[in-house]
């Protein structure tokens, strides 16, 4: 079957969902996901959605746009931060304009909490004064994400816009520079649909399944990007990927920053607050890349609580928050340490332990959300890409906790002014070559197929030698051996078979073709850590322990290669306003 439609979005995430807001309503939309919109992974973030609005204390977005910079470690272009931290009081208001209920003060106002690595100067007159912690992170209790999706999708719904839910893609169609459409399969029936469009927007989210232990849900496996790496383009800064410091321990759900932003407390084995060691001036509120380093140090270190499992983990104290503040700010985060964990947090300490948690790196786009289809700027025609699958750089080498649903908003409404700008000219591009046959070929031969691989076993050895290998501290060694073995993983994929044959909801087929992926970014993750003989932001060489400017403030961008050895060459880090420094907290 064949659809029609001006513009495709894939993705019903934040970005997806923002982006379709904004297609004017004489153009067709239509949204393909994965899962239900409002199943979309945007309804699991938690703590906030960052903005200079001044309605706690005073604040600016020049303050906002220096720790998005300083919290990247310079690797942010920072043309695409101003854009974003500027932007973003007036994005926080249009929410709140559409109906997003955010948690208030007395006065009224939209409440900010403190959230980690976002500051202010003690005295805005002294540019040499101290930088203290700033409330900038606009939240609606603990459950940010979810009422951010809720209203968007009820937006959409209002723009008549077109939903295919639980759709899987799997081939983007681009013919001479030009995208064109889509293949994907309906998972109810495993019948194969194409979507031709004058423009295609990805929106498709991040890849924390690549790794065991991931905040991520089970639908983030990176298609996007992956079918990006495997239609010959590239992808930016793969290398970059944020470990969270606090996951429920074991299980890598995830707790909220926020629960650090109200007050809580790391602890060691000798219930010490270990981060006045390592970030002296914010402490617990440092950012994401060296708290979750902090952690694995102290657990190195001999510091960490040895649990029921022969595990690691540190508590994080909320104790001395009081049961108003628990119940009332961050109900969601102490439920799920009471549901899985059996943890009171109004009494005892939750355990927690990094966890992958967001790509940095993705499809490499300009900030009007255009996908580049090489280093040189130039890019595809009809196609965009926003949100976690998308590099623009604002995140560079570590995002600030709060960014990331202020990225999909304000780059999301981009995109879709851009794209509503494209269809005033824009046209159909007939295919070339049949849109049906890549997908036909690779379904039936993952049907067919009787080999004695199967797909459960490579997932969890591929997931745990991400984490071992390429997770928080890195080192040529190890990544030279996780390269081996990704190989080897491909190999072995060749010959796996599954044992559902049927159509209706064949979750055995989408998981196979979700490995494939798997791998592919894997790949691309670790030949890129490989690469950089250097330690910044989130990527930690335990063999290069230093920044290197000199060397290495630039962009990696990745090329799938079927000879083996990808592809790799570099993009200058843009720089306007704030010249590299040493990043203290």
């Amino acid at each position: 079957m064949i659809h029609t439609f001006d513009v495709v979005i894939v993705g019903a995430g934040g970005a997806g969902l923002r982006a379709a807001v904004e297609i004017p309503k004489e153009y067709s939309c239509a949204v393909i996901s994965k899962v239900f919109p409002t199943r979309s992974h945007t309804g699991t973030a938690q703590g906030g959605v960052c903005a200079a609005l001044s309605n706690e204390e005073p604040d600016s977005w020049l303050d906002h746009a220096f720790d998005t910079v300083k919290g990247s470690d310079y690797l942010g272009d920072q043309d695409a931060i101003e854009i974003m931290c500027q932007d973003a009081p007036r994005a926080i208001i249009e929410l709140e304009h559409m109906g997003m209920p955010f948690s208030r003060t007395k006065e009224g106002k939209i409440a900010q909490r403190k959230f980690g690595g976002h500051t202010k100067l003690e005295n805005p007159n002294d540019p040499n004064s101290k930088r203290i912690p700033v409330n900038r992170a606009c939240y609606s209790a603990d459950r940010t994400g979810h009422v951010m999706l809720q209203t968007l999708y009820e937006n959409c719904i209002k723009n008549n816009v077109n939903f295919y839910s639980e759709y899987f893609i799997t081939d983007l169609i681009i013919e001479d520079g030009v995208c064109k459409g889509l293949t994907a399969i309906d998972m109810a029936t495993s019948e194969i649909h194409v979507f031709h469009a004058k423009a295609i927007m990805f929106a498709t989210g991040g890849f924390g399944r690549a790794f065991r232990i991931t905040s991520n849900a089970h639908v983030g496996t990176g298609d996007g990007c992956a079918l990006v790496y495997q239609a010959g383009l590239p992808l930016e800064d793969m290398e970059f990927f944020q470990f969270h410091p606090t996951g429920l321990w074991r299980l890598g759900i995830l707790v909220s920053e926020a629960a650090r932003g109200e007050g809580g407390i790391l602890r060691n084995n000798a219930n010490e607050p270990f981060m006045e060691v390592y970030a002296p001036s914010v402490k617990d509120l440092a950012p994401r890349d060296m708290v979750s380093r902090a952690i694995i140090s102290e657990i190195r270190e001999g510091r960490g609580i040895l649990g029921s499992d022969g595990t690691y983990y540190i508590n994080l104290d909320l104790t001395h928050l009081g049961k108003k503040v628990i119940d009332e700010k961050i109900p969601e985060i102490t439920g799920f340490a009471r549901t899985y964990l059996g943890v009171e947090p109004t009494k005892e300490c939750v355990p927690i332990q990094p966890t992958a948690h967001y790509a940095m790196g993705g499809i490499p786009t300009n900030y009007d959300t255009e996908v580049l289809a090489d280093n040189t700027g130039k890019t595809v025609s009809g196609f965009y890409a926003a949100g976690e699958c998308a590099c623009v750089s604002v995140h560079g080498g570590n995002r600030l906790g709060t960014n990331s649903l202020l990225d999909i908003v304000v780059f999301g409404r981009r995109g879709g002014k851009k794209i509503g700008e494209f269809l005033k000219s824009a046209e159909y591009s007939k295919f070339k070559a049949d849109p049906f046959e890549r997908t036909k070929e690779l379904k039936e031969k993952i049907l067919n197929q009787s080999g004695n691989e199967k797909v459960p076993v490579i997932r969890r050895e591929l997931q745990q030698n991400m984490m071992d290998k390429c997770g928080i501290f890195r080192n040529e060694k190890e990544l030279a051996e996780n390269r081996i073995h990704i190989k080897e993983l491909k190999e072995r994929y060749k010959n796996i078979s599954i044992q559902d044959k049927t159509k209706v909801f064949n979750t055995d087929l989408i998981e196979a073709i979700e490995l494939g992926n798997l791998l592919d970014i894997a790949e691309s993750i670790n030949d890129s850590a490989l690469n950089r003989n250097e330690s910044r932001g989130a990527h930690t060489r335990e063999d290069f322990p230093k920044r290197n400017d000199a060397e290495w403030m630039k962009h990696t961008f990745i090329w799938k290669s079927e000879t083996g050895k990808p592809k790799i060459e570099y993009k200058k880090v843009k720089i306007t306003q704030f010249q590299p420094m040493e990043r203290k907290y």
